[in-house]
């Protein structure tokens, strides 16, 4: 089963580009009214939030007038983070959610990812079914029938209500200097307004808007402006979000960098003495350092391997009954919480860790030793398939090999941009470098 449009997390693009463009994202829109209006009574409802970035209001706009043409009710909700989307969806008793954000890219790029009425992901399949709609032909309510749409203005403060039920009764964040840089993104005013609350002293980083620089220098993706704050202002920690808010990079008061291997660590290992980890494991990507599998290993615990994407790694949770999982490149789910990852969420439960333990950020980001492990990625144009060339396939016939026994290799496209993602792991440095870079160079040969 192909799908056309749809990524590993909804659909996404360079925006008024084929296929970010208005009229797509209208045809979407219809394509999902009709999905989720099936009965033709006038109830239904869709949800829906966005990021920053300029293209939202189009976006918003065209999804809009889909949706209310195929008779489905549509509940603003402005700009709030992603698990925002999830937990008011099902909150507000919706059929579906939709947020409007690509994530961690720039702001050229923009994106349409779904929640079901559990707050969940849509699966593949329904993905599937909305996409066969796109391009046929979908019969439009009577006039009588067509939707309305309302703006939900206290959306953002619910969600924070909702985060801050999360952190431990009565614990509060008194004495601890927290930067938190929101990527110019989705969290730009709540993130700072939860953790003052919660009584710290907030240094905020990206929390200017304008609709261009979201993820630009700032955010987990580029956590240099938050290690600078962290080292001038002398903060104990660092939470660093990235444009919707879904994923996390924890910096501890060096300004060095813990990614979510890290963290989900620190979180498997403190859950399972506190008999809170369902099934005795986590789940996460095959990115996952090597390290976390044998950490885990070594306290009796399990790393159940899924598919890159947040969505793949909550069908695994929710068929394994887990309670944790996440990615490396921070999202981090607890269903005890939340349906999808949380960056915020997640930051929270770090720094209770820090209030409880009393120790600094510094030693709880350490918890398992990391195996050397190289990323590089390939920009490929449209079109093309570099991995089907016979040189590559070689290439990494030969590089596998040379592994063989001293560590893993792994190499995908991306499911979000145009990317080949070529990583490896291995404790000899000089051979990790070797057949990363001997595969990147054949991969650009084929280009």
């Amino acid at each position: 089963m192909t799908r056309k449009f749809f990524g590993t997390d909804g659909v996404r693009g360079k925006a008024n580009t084929y296929p970010m463009t208005a009229d797509m994202a209208l045809k979407i829109g219809a394509a999902a009214g009709r999905y989720f209006r099936n009965d033709g009574s006038n109830g239904h409802r869709v949800v829906i939030g966005k990021d920053t970035r300029l293209s939202g209001y189009m976006f918003e706009g065209a999804l809009t007038a889909g949706l209310t043409s195929t008779g489905m009710n549509v509940l603003m909700l402005g700009p709030v983070p992603t698990p925002a989307v999830g937990l008011l969806t099902t909150s507000m008793r919706a059929d579906v959610g939709i947020m409007i954000s690509a994530s961690h890219n720039p702001y050229h790029d923009n994106g349409i990812k779904f929640f079901g009425p559990d707050g969940f992901k849509l699966s593949d399949e329904a993905e599937f079914e909305i996409e066969a709609l796109i391009n046929s032909d979908i019969e439009p309510a009577q006039a009588q029938n067509i939707g309305r749409a309302k703006h939900i203005h206290d959306g953002r403060f619910r969600y924070a209500e909702r985060v801050k039920s999360t952190f431990p009764t009565g614990m509060r964040l008194n004495g601890l200097k927290v930067v938190v840089d929101c990527a110019n993104g989705a969290a730009h005013r709540v993130a700072p307004e939860v953790l003052w609350e919660l009584g710290a002293t907030v240094i905020p980083v990206g929390v200017s808007p304008d609709g261009l620089n979201i993820n630009d220098g700032c955010g987990s993706t580029d956590t240099s402006a938050a290690a600078a704050a962290i080292l001038r202002e002398g903060a104990d920690v660092g939470i660093c979000l990235d444009g919707d808010a879904d994923r996390v990079m924890i910096l501890d008061e060096t300004g060095t960098v813990a990614d979510g291997d890290q963290l989900m660590a620190l979180m498997a290992g403190r859950w399972a003495d506190q008999d809170r980890l369902k099934g005795g494991a986590l789940a996460a990507t095959v990115m996952s350092n090597l390290g976390l599998e044998r950490y885990l290993e070594g306290r009796g615990l399990r790393l159940e391997r899924t598919a890159v994407g947040d969505r793949y790694v909550v069908e695994a949770m929710r068929a394994k009954g887990l309670n944790l999982g996440g990615e490396q490149s921070g999202h981090i789910v607890m269903t005890d919480y939340a349906t999808t990852g949380d960056g915020l969420l997640a930051g929270l439960q770090f720094l209770a860790a820090m209030i409880e333990t009393g120790q600094p950020a510094s030693a709880l980001t350490k918890t398992f030793e990391t195996v050397p492990q190289l990323l590089k990625n390939v920009r490929y144009a449209a079109g093309q398939d570099p991995l089907n060339a016979e040189g590559v396939k070689a290439c990494i016939t030969a590089a596998e090999g040379k592994l063989q026994g001293l560590g893993r290799l792994l190499i995908r496209k991306s499911g979000t941009e145009p990317l080949i993602r070529v990583m490896a792991e291995c404790e000899d440095s000089d051979l990790l470098v070797q057949v990363v870079d001997d595969i990147v160079q054949e991969v650009e040969a084929a280009i």
